[in-house]
């Protein structure tokens, strides 16, 4: 029986080593699937750059997260989240408001639950990986300033919030110690990117 060349051999580690980390990666890629499937995030858009905008935001989110609890704050599960926050949509529009009422700011919030796509995050709590989630995004005036983004369910990104106890089963880990999962995360995001050129 002839050897196999050096070559062939070469070409055959090659393959079995990158069969290995797709393999690793199915894995991976459906913890990541249950994250976005079970993650509410937030998206407050600034109305424009001006340090003034900026730190209305910042009080914006402040409101925005504290109404969000109001209302999710019994929730045992995403779907629950998910339905107090949608049904009450103009409360938290409504506490938005309230902060740019009392900034004396000549522009609005509106407040939306939709699916938006974000790279890699990194929290006080943890990470997570790039992907579709479903978000609650508050746009302020003209929305063309620089954004910000959180986690409203779980609440993950607060400074002294760590409910990772509501994440997935399975997906824990992967939130909390994310240098651990690091080339996985890349690989995620290119992953999604390229997924994201497709999607309407």
């Amino acid at each position: 029986m002839k050897a196999m060349s050096p070559k062939l051999l070469i070409r055959a580690a090659a393959c079995g080593f990158i069969l290995t980390v797709l393999l690793s990666f199915t894995g991976f890629s459906a913890q990541c699937s249950a994250l976005e499937q079970n993650v509410l995030r937030l998206h407050v858009l600034a109305n424009s750059d001006s340090d003034a905008d900026q730190a209305v935001k910042l009080r914006v989110r402040d409101a925005v997260l504290e109404e969000a609890a109001r209302w999710y704050g019994d929730a045992d599960d995403f779907d629950e989240a998910l339905a107090a926050v949608c049904t009450h949509l103009e409360s938290l529009e409504a506490a938005a408001n309230g902060v740019l009422c009392a900034e004396g700011v000549d522009y609005r919030a509106k407040a939306e639950v939709c699916d938006m796509y974000f790279s890699t995050r990194t929290y006080d709590s943890g990470s997570l990986p790039a992907g579709k989630y479903r978000t609650l995004r508050v746009s302020l005036g003209a929305a063309e300033g620089q954004n910000w983004w959180c986690v409203v369910f779980p609440s993950l990104c607060v400074a002294g919030a760590s409910d990772v106890d509501d994440l997935p089963d399975g997906t824990e880990e992967i939130v909390t110690d994310a240098q651990h999962f690091e080339v996985k995360f890349k690989a995620a995001e290119l992953f999604n990117s390229l997924r994201a050129l497709f999607d309407d």
